[in-house]
């Protein structure tokens, strides 16, 4: 088959289906014997495997995420250590925390974590405080106050 041998479908008129055996298409129309997508209306479902229990029944299911659990914004002491505008016996609050750039949000809560080292003498304020992490600011002659609980 050569390009030249191609024919047009442009000019081509639109098949007309269901107009007796002598036309190609009589009969079932082209759409084989019952079945149904032999007839008219027919929508096979997303996910449809011909009567198979589907992929998404086959594989089980799991986990189960709380629609109650808060999640606690997360500072270093890495991170307060590596911080210019972080002063010796600066006191830090969420307010504060925000204004530096360590948190986003002053209304969710926050949690120091013990990441690193810390040699500056801070007072800081937060939800929840990681033993490690109270451990080396008590250490480098710091405070660290845990507002409420201490714990979600």
């Amino acid at each position: 088959m050569y390009l030249h041998d191609l024919e047009s479908t442009k000019d081509k008129p639109r098949k007309r289906v269901g107009r007796g055996p002598g036309s190609g298409s009589g009969k079932n129309c082209g759409r084989g014997q019952n079945g149904a997508k032999s007839r008219s209306g027919y929508k096979r479902k997303r996910g449809f495997e011909g009567g198979q229990t589907p992929l998404n029944r086959r594989l089980p299911k799991f986990g189960f995420t709380s629609p109650n659990k808060v999640y606690a914004q997360l500072i270093n002491l890495q991170n307060l250590e590596d911080a210019v505008s972080v002063e010796t016996g600066s006191n830090l609050d969420k307010n504060k925390l925000k204004e530096l750039g360590f948190i986003k949000k002053a209304d969710k809560p926050v949690k120091l974590l013990g990441n690193g080292s810390l040699s500056k003498k801070l007072t800081i304020e937060v939800d929840m405080v990681s033993v490690s992490a109270a451990e080396a600011v008590t250490k480098a002659g710091g405070e660290v106050v845990t507002i409420g609980s201490g714990r979600l």
